[in-house]
């Protein structure tokens, strides 16, 4: 999709909750009339409830779950302006158009209860059967980057499959996480279902977050964000899923449609902002189509950096604490018009990305930014390019696109990087169903191997055999 195309989407969306905004208006200020549902002072009490929401959830049937799942799309949808402005807000990161997008992604592409399936044998000596079924109370931390939207998207899974969910949200995104939170619980009562569902305290702390980590009523850890927390979980003792950090590299090689891969590129990193983790990070180009790239990306909003500027924005985006260099926050999610004002340069909106062209030892092309900033890093030919890819993916095994009609150099880099998403000769965001073909999620284990997670992650399988019965054939 092009980024007018992008727009007009946006603009579709809100036109659609403009003739409903009295009903949207009325979802959206629920919540504020009276407490939070699903919210707690305590995260004792909070554990609780949730193990007790789980026990009258599991023995429902799974056409029950798809009701509530169903009325949770339909107020994710309704309240989607709301949410995406509450993130932006809060947390001063993406876009409110994009973000819309994003939940309009999680209410319509989740999977719910048909993710299930079950695998049988019969024969002579009877039937035995493979189900999946809930592992009970989950704990869940989110990030702050997509926070309702994970909140939401773990939600419909990990209820589809028979789990309550304990959540702890990022403390930067809080209120728009525990309004979520509150919202998927309101659509659970309005329909018959349990009230604590989903939950979460008020104040989330590192302290809440260790006490989830070890409780004993959790049964399953799922951690959405930076490497630090994934390796947290992981380390817990408890059966986890991690889905960590990226690097995405994009390779452009000399068979590509130049211009579609200059367009799919600027559009996919601009996306939110660039906050989605799957986002292109950094150009590698073949070096002789290297100069056409970086022309047809100029056509399309990109600001090419100086030499000079380049400097100063590694300054700007960088910061020092405790001696060691990490991302300033004030740049994280943020506008390439506002980076480059951070640095003197004034532009106008129509200036999407930053480009710049440097060593793949450049801190802005090795380090993940999550900012609308594009280094770009010429090979003499694509098996360099593949070896730099590489590289540049630090082994996150995440995410790798490519632009090529070459499937023998396609194939090869496929290969080589390993990663859960390979996005070819598209915008990155095709990996979760937005102008490409399949389902969506917010939680992409590529530390753990899952890949993109469904309800079907949110299970343990369970095997049940009936000896010499019930074999009909």
């Amino acid at each position: 999709m092009t980024e007018q195309e992008i727009k007009d989407v946006v603009r579709g969306v809100l036109q659609n909750m403009g003739t409903n905004q009295g009903n949207a208006s009325k979802a959206a200020t629920a919540p504020s009339s009276g407490r939070q549902m699903g919210i707690f002072v305590h995260i004792e009490d909070a554990i609780a409830a949730a193990k007790k929401a789980q026990k009258e959830i599991q023995p429902m049937p799974l056409e029950f779950r798809e009701k509530i799942i169903a009325n949770i799309r339909k107020k994710t949808l309704e309240n989607a302006k709301t949410l995406a402005e509450m993130g932006v807000e809060e947390t001063k990161m993406g876009n409110v158009g994009h973000k819309i997008l994003k939940h309009q992604l999680v209410a319509e592409k989740t999977p719910g209860t048909e993710d299930l399936t079950t695998v049988a044998w019969s024969g002579d000596r009877g039937l035995t059967l493979i189900e999946q079924g809930p592992f009970g109370v989950i704990g869940a931390v989110t990030p702050s980057t997509n926070p309702s939207e994970t909140v939401i998207c773990n939600s419909i899974g990990m209820l589809a499959a028979g789990n309550a969910v304990v959540f702890a949200p990022h403390p930067g995104a809080k209120n728009v996480s525990n309004f979520a939170i509150d919202m998927i619980n309101r659509a659970s009562v309005e329909v018959g279902g349990p009230e604590n569902l989903a939950v979460a305290v008020q104040n989330p702390t590192m302290e809440v977050s260790k006490t989830i980590f070890s409780h004993k009523d959790i049964s399953l850890l799922v951690a959405t964000g930076g490497p630090g927390v994934v390796t947290t979980v992981l380390s817990s003792g408890k059966r986890a899923l991690g889905a960590g950090a990226g690097n995405p590299p994009v390779l452009v090689d000399e068979t590509a449609d130049i211009k579609k891969a200059a367009e799919d590129i600027v559009n996919g990193c601009t996306f939110d902002n660039n906050l989605p983790c799957i986002a292109e990070k950094e150009v590698i180009a073949v070096d002789t189509i290297a100069d056409e790239l970086i022309y047809y990306m100029e056509q399309v909003g990109c600001y090419h950096a100086s030499k000079e500027e380049v400097e100063k924005l590694t300054n700007t985006v960088f910061t020092t604490k405790n001696g060691r260099q990490i991302l300033n926050r004030e740049c994280v999610g943020r506008s390439a018009k506002v980076i480059l004002s951070k640095i003197g340069v004034t532009v106008g909106d129509d200036v999407r990305c930053i480009i710049f062209e440097g060593d793949k030892k450049q801190p802005m092309i090795d380090e993940e930014l999550m900012m609308p900033i594009l280094g770009i890093v010429r090979v003499k030919d694509v098996d360099e390019g593949i070896e730099t890819a590489v590289e540049l993916e630090h082994g996150n095994r995440h995410s790798a696109h490519m632009h090529s009609k070459n499937i023998e150099n396609l194939t090869k880099y496929g290969k080589a990087l390993d990663t859960a998403i390979f996005v070819k000769n598209g915008p990155s965001y095709a990996a979760l169903g937005f102008g490409g073909e399949g389902y969506t999620t917010f939680t992409i284990c590529s530390r753990t191997g899952e890949g993109l997670t469904s309800a079907k992650t949110f299970t343990k399988s369970r095997r049940c055999t009936m000896c010499d019965a019930l074999c009909i054939r």
